[in-house]
């Protein structure tokens, strides 16, 4: 409940999670029929940058801010396209857009939004935001929970993004415990699993939880934007992706190899993707 994710907004590991989450959204919707988004840890859904929070850690300055300088050519990727026309109109007016409005602005008219927020100040600004919008459903509860609860969705695809702030050391069982659940309701769902580089043997045993639970194929990406730290500092993001598009794993390697000249620290950014098949009895 202490985490804000105000002091980060817009860095590094945002504009890698939110384009990826991008083309997750874009693939499912090559079907005409209706999709749901769910979104565990929404957030606020959108932060100021001029804000003093933002402005303590100016942490978007390397993230956001750092793409939005780049050549415009890599602004211009095709597989960066849906991102930046999000995210551009946002930054110029000091603002950065959290993960349930990137959402929202990818819905067609027919899909759906459930975004969960429990932090009371965030829950509140998060309804807020979405006052009087049909296409979505701000709810004050727990997103493990909802897991359990509220899948599978009357629309039968869609897509479920886990992205919690990793400060409890209960992190990894709660992710694990509620897919577990969720699995066992929504087997066919694509769910979308983000987490922190710093320390190697969290890091580790996440993904081996996450492989074990993958009911087929799964792709883990990881970028680093320098080398692993003794000190096991924030120097990375990972996406782990259940039952993922079968062109997800070229198109992360596409948006990463344009994305790493920009966000790397000198020359160090390096990442890695792995696909992997479980097939469990």
């Amino acid at each position: 409940m202490n985490y804000r994710h105000a002091f980060h907004a817009g860095n590094f590991a945002d504009v890698v999670k939110h384009a990826l989450l991008c083309r997750l959204v874009r693939y499912l919707q090559k079907k005409e029929g209706a999709i749901r988004i769910f979104d565990t840890h929404a957030g606020p859904g959108l932060y100021d940058l001029a804000a003093e929070a933002a402005e303590r850690t100016r942490e978007y300055q390397s993230g956001i801010a750092a793409l939005a300088a780049a050549a415009p050519a890599i602004r211009a990727d095709p597989f960066l396209a849906d991102y930046w026309q999000i995210v551009a109109p946002a930054f110029q007016a000091s603002r950065y857009p959290g993960s349930p409005l990137i959402a929202r602005r990818l819905l067609r008219e027919q899909d759906r939004l459930s975004a969960y927020e429990l932090h009371p100040e965030d829950g509140a600004a998060l309804k807020r935001l979405f006052a009087g919008d049909i296409a979505v459903k701000a709810i004050a509860l727990d997103g493990f929970l909802a897991l359990g609860a509220h899948l599978p969705p009357k629309e039968k695809r869609g897509l479920v993004l886990i992205d919690p702030p990793f400060e409890k050391t209960s992190e990894i069982d709660d992710i694990v415990a509620g897919l577990t659940k969720a699995l066992g309701r929504w087997r066919g769902g694509t769910y979308a699993v983000w987490y922190p580089i710093k320390k190697p043997a969290m890091v580790e045993r996440l993904r081996t939880a996450l492989t074990a639970l993958s009911p087929g194929e799964a792709v883990d990406v990881a970028f680093l934007r320098e080398p692993l730290s003794p000190d096991e500092r924030f120097v990375g993001t990972g996406l782990f992706v259940i039952n993922p598009p079968f062109v997800f794993a070229d198109e992360a390697a596409a948006i990463l190899s344009t994305l790493a000249p920009v966000l790397g620290r000198g020359n160090a950014a390096t990442f890695a993707i792995k696909v992997s098949t479980s097939r469990p009895a």
